[in-house]
């Protein structure tokens, strides 16, 4: 009859591995998205000066759900938000699989107001931004 698929099958564990590394070089934070997000979020890297980052927190609960309009982007629901989402004149940059691994960066005077992205290590990525932002205020 059918049998068993000549290809390999991708299970949920191949969809929550991408994710968006976030690294800081000089002066500048690089967000690098991996993977197949590249083409869901429409994006490959995002570069923002460090004294344009207001804040940086982990928050499952504001990566459960996007607000605002698609535009350009992917959602499906469960499954992944990826790409810009605008609200109310501002735009969010998303790319979160996994809620439990979002981080959120707000930023100032940058095109995106924020970027909600999933990390490998969100309490990590935190701390790396912070003590950007502490060294960038003194």
């Amino acid at each position: 009859m059918w049998g068993a698929p000549s290809h390999p099958i991708a299970t949920d564990r191949a969809h929550t591995d991408a994710m968006a590394r976030v690294r800081i070089d000089n002066d500048t934070v690089i967000v690098e998205i991996e993977g197949l997000d590249r083409l869901w979020a429409l994006k490959k890297q995002l570069t923002i000066p460090v004294a344009h980052l207001r804040a940086a927190v982990a928050d499952p609960a504001a990566a459960r759900k996007p607000r605002g309009i698609r535009a350009p982007g992917t959602y499906v629901p469960g499954r992944i938000t990826a790409g810009t989402y605008r609200r109310r004149g501002e735009r969010t940059f998303w790319d979160v699989h996994d809620p439990a691994k979002a981080v959120v960066i707000d930023l100032r005077e940058e095109r995106y107001a924020r970027l909600i992205v999933q990390v490998d290590d969100p309490y990590a990525t935190v701390d790396l931004l912070d003590r950007a932002i502490t060294r960038s205020t003194s």
